[in-house]
């Protein structure tokens, strides 16, 4: 097993069961709509459920239609993940770190579609002058992080390549 398959694997292995134990948890605890204060004023815990996109985004669309929908834009998007990492060099860990959870987040948001029709989140905050941030979960957490990693490790290759030093070209 190549490094950058055992650390995409652990990265699924852990994003994909704590993302859909945390849901079943909410499910079981949390009546819909509930809201349990952690930090008062900033960070509740809440049960509601997302028929449509990050955001909310086509939640009023038809129903059958936007889950067929979603469901195959999530098997695209899996899909074109899996392509990404076929392309990682076989020692690329934090790529292969930042896939692996992204990929364990769009699972967690599939098993959901397929198997409650809507996405559970449950991670609610409100931020200055009252703004509250879309409820969201783990899995939404992971795509996050994995994006982020993507591009910090995009950054610093980048970075790299610029710092080491060019051969010398003849000059004209």
């Amino acid at each position: 097993m190549t490094p950058k398959l055992r650390v995409a694997l652990c990265a699924l292995v852990v994003s994909l069961p704590l993302d859909q134990l945390s849901k079943i948890l909410v499910d079981r605890n949390l009546g819909y709509a509930d809201r349990v204060p952690i930090i008062e004023g900033f960070f509740y815990l809440t049960h509601v459920r997302n028929p449509g996109a990050a955001f909310g985004l086509f939640a009023d669309s038809e129903g059958p239609a936007r889950l067929v929908f979603f469901i195959a834009v999530s098997l695209v998007a899996i899909a074109i993940i899996l392509s990404f990492f076929r392309q990682l060099a076989p020692g690329d860990r934090m790529s292969a770190l930042a896939l692996g959870m992204i990929l364990g987040g769009a699972t967690g948001n599939l098993v959901d579609r397929v198997t409650r029709g809507e996405v559970v989140d449950f991670l609610h905050f409100r931020l200055w002058g009252g703004y509250s941030w879309p409820d969201f979960n783990l899995a939404d957490s992971f795509i996050v992080v994995g994006v982020a990693l993507l591009m910090l490790d995009l950054l610093a290759s980048e970075g790299e390549e610029r710092a080491s030093p060019q051969p010398d070209r003849p000059k004209a």
